[in-house]
């Protein structure tokens, strides 16, 4: 191995939500575990702020050393201001720790700040969960990242070819699966006794609802949100809410939320723990929103999900996935059918191993030697 235990590879972790905490948490406990890697976190975005619940606050219980916390955003700053703040903020710490390698995520825009200061400092980048679709902004600034990007960790086949497509090199992409399918398969996760107690609710049967605002559709998103929870409302249902990521428009759905204070078939959260959440999702009846959980979590546990609008639009299906438009009187049916589903469980997202995998990878001899440098590869050579 081309790193030692004299001389530890620096590999930082930047997250800049809940969601993709909860994708990176496994990759980064592997590295820690192993001497021959200096794990460093950068913790920015919706963690930092207390409206969101101080997400920030999990990742410090986690026990990581080397964490440094970064505010990118004031309430109202729009996502170009943010994505500079997050740059300028971050370039900073890179020329401060040296790493050797930069770690991000998906498709946020913290990560793509993390390509572009990895790309323009001359630092390799792996790019986790690259060659997805989406229907909104974010899968723009997926594939930007993964260009930015000089390695790839995908979660499976379909989006290794999407980034050939992209011109990106095979032996670039490592198809590991999932991350958070390690821990969803683990026994780290609470039990569901546990976490009614610790968020003080008592449902027997509930459902969960996530709706984050896609940015593309601003100007219809409280007719969007009026609609969805006026249909909450009119079932029967318990619901656990939780707030939405915090793009532009999370006010608005916000505002719409406050309709439910006082009922008691709703309880309301800024954010939840990591494995709290996997709890609560595996016991569940079902999940609605526009939340990729729906389309990949709840599918694993045998959860079905009613998945609205155009958010998700291309991702990869199960039939446990049950999509409606945004404005369908078809929900409460939906709701119904989705109560009768069989629970079978999909697993097109890996086998729980991606850390593992990801650390045989990183310790690889090969693996250090790569260029930053990028070449485009042609799919039928010109």
């Amino acid at each position: 191995m081309h790193n030692s235990v004299d001389n530890p590879k620096k590999v930082v972790f930047l997250t800049g939500t809940r969601a993709d905490y909860g994708k990176l948490k496994s990759l980064m406990s592997v590295l820690v575990k192993d001497k021959a890697f200096e794990v460093y976190v950068f913790v920015t975005g919706m963690h930092m702020l207390s409206k969101y619940g101080s997400t920030h606050i999990e990742v410090e219980r986690s026990g990581f050393r080397n964490i440094h916390k970064f505010i990118n955003q004031n309430e109202g700053d729009a996502m170009d201001q943010i994505l500079v703040k997050t740059i300028s903020g971050f370039s900073d710490y890179i020329k401060e720790v040296q790493p050797d390698l930069i770690i991000v995520h998906g498709d946020r825009l913290e990560a793509m700040a993390g390509a572009i200061v990895g790309s323009f400092n001359n630092i390799l980048t792996g790019h986790v969960e690259g060659g997805e679709v989406s229907g909104t902004i974010d899968e723009i600034i997926r594939h930007s990242v993964s260009k930015l990007s000089q390695i790839h960790f995908v979660a499976n086949e379909i989006a290794k070819r999407r980034l050939l497509q992209l011109g990106e090199p095979e032996n670039s992409v490592h198809v590991i699966g999932s991350p958070d399918i390690d821990i969803m398969s683990s026994d780290e996760i609470p039990t569901i006794e546990e976490v009614k107690q610790h968020y003080e609710f008592d449902f027997d049967q509930y459902g969960i609802l996530l709706y984050h605002p896609v940015t593309t559709e601003l100007d219809d998103l409280k007719r969007q949100v009026k609609f969805l929870v006026d249909q909450l409302i009119k079932s029967d249902m318990n619901f656990v809410v939780i707030y939405p990521n915090n793009d532009p428009g999370s006010d608005i759905i916000l505002d719409e939320y406050k309709r439910f204070a006082g009922n008691k078939r709703f309880s309301i959260y800024p954010s939840m723990r990591f494995e709290s959440f996997l709890t609560l999702l595996k016991n569940a009846a079902v999940l609605i929103g526009n939340s990729s959980a729906g389309i990949r979590e709840a599918p694993h546990y045998g959860v079905p999900s009613i998945n609205m609008g155009t958010r998700q639009n291309g991702r990869v299906r199960c039939e446990s996935v049950f999509d409606v438009s945004i404005d369908s009187e078809d929900i409460q049916s939906e709701l119904k059918k989705s109560l009768a589903y069989n629970g079978k469980t999909h697993n097109i997202f890996g086998d729980g191993k991606s850390a593992p995998q990801f650390h045989a990878v990183l310790s690889s001899a090969e693996f250090w030697k790569q260029k930053t440098q990028k070449k485009f590869v042609d799919i039928d050579p010109v």
